[in-house]
């Protein structure tokens, strides 16, 4: 089941799927409203939500916890 961005949790884990690109992140910290800093799992990179989606959101959008 999708859930929304305003759902997000520190410390959880999440896939996020969009234009058909998959991306398991960790949420790390909320520094303000609406801004998420996450790490990605399989390269650790640090990273703004934000720039997931900064394009859009494609027709196959989808976001789950792991």
């Amino acid at each position: 089941m999708a859930i929304s961005m305003d759902n997000l949790r520190r410390g959880k884990k999440y896939r996020l799927t969009n234009y058909g690109e998959s991306f398991e992140f960790q949420v790390v910290e909320m520094p303000e409203e609406g801004a998420y800093k996450v790490k990605d799992l399989n390269t650790l990179d640090i990273y703004l939500l934000h720039d997931l989606v900064k394009y859009g959101k494609g027709q196959d959008f989808d976001m789950d916890e792991l």
